[in-house]
């Protein structure tokens, strides 16, 4: 790995980057009143792309082909409920449900720029255990965000959200992580969920990073679900699923998309 291919930018990309998230922020505002029982995943689909492009923005997922996939994604959000730890395909069948837990995984583009972002919901009130998992994995990525500092060993984040996560007996998701964004959707480095304390390279100031920690109820292992596009956990079990884009600053990481719009909207359902 090459520094030269890492998401390192100028102020004014991390701007332009920075206006995208505040899309992305608002658009997980306006959904979250809707993730409710008896709501079509589609319909959340539909929502957000209309929202996207009133904004002057464009749905950075759809038409995206993800690294190593020979087939282009269709969709502006991945949904996944429950078992599927990410891209879950939104259907005009696939109803939401009380008592589920719902991820919805969502990137934009502005300008040339990108950001990434992911929340999981709970769909009415859910049982203790699910609340606990929620908790851990939002946690977790509150403690791996601490990590990205300049200088800091890439390894860091890794070690603080698989530590954490362990300690709560879950399991971090094997093969999936988060990854640097902001020209393109996807950029060196990658950013794993589990690593070593002071191993890695250096983090640079300005580089810009979608830490997204992927928690399971159950085993680590994933497979990949029948729709072709969906990675479920091997043994069934929930999972969930938290991301945030940041930028690596010299005061430390500034986080450019934002969960405060989400618990606003809550606050008024």
């Amino acid at each position: 790995m090459m520094y030269e291919d890492w998401a390192i930018h100028t102020p004014e990309e991390i701007r332009g980057i920075a206006a995208a998230a505040d899309i992305l922020s608002r658009l997980f505002g306006e959904l979250a009143p809707y993730v409710v029982a008896g709501m079509s995943t589609m319909e959340l689909e539909e929502r957000a792309e209309a929202f996207i492009r009133s904004e002057g923005a464009e749905p950075a997922f759809k038409g995206y082909r993800p690294p190593f996939e020979n087939k282009t994604y269709p969709y502006t959000l991945c949904i996944s409920i429950d078992d599927q730890v990410v891209h879950g395909l939104p259907a005009p069948a696939r109803i939401l449900q009380k008592g589920q837990i719902v991820s919805i995984d969502c990137g934009v583009r502005l300008a040339g720029m990108h950001a990434d972002m992911a929340y999981t919901f709970a769909v009415g009130e859910i049982p203790p255990p699910l609340q606990r998992l929620l908790w851990v994995t939002e946690r977790a990525l509150e403690r791996g965000i601490q990590q990205a500092q300049v200088g800091a060993p890439l390894g860091n984040i890794g070690h603080a959200i698989h530590t954490f996560v362990k300690s709560y007996t879950f399991a971090v998701s094997e093969q999936l992580t988060g990854h640097g964004v902001g020209r393109a959707m996807h950029m060196e480095p990658e950013v794993p969920n589990i690593g070593k304390a002071g191993k890695g390279p250096r983090l640079w100031e300005n580089l810009v990073i979608a830490i997204e920690p992927m928690v399971q109820m159950g085993t680590a292992r994933v497979r990949r679900g029948s729709d072709g596009w969906s990675v479920c956990t091997y043994d069934g079990k929930p999972a969930a699923h938290y991301e945030h884009t940041i930028v690596v600053e010299k005061n430390g990481p500034r986080v450019l998309t934002s969960f405060e719009p989400i618990h606003k909207a809550l606050a008024h359902v």
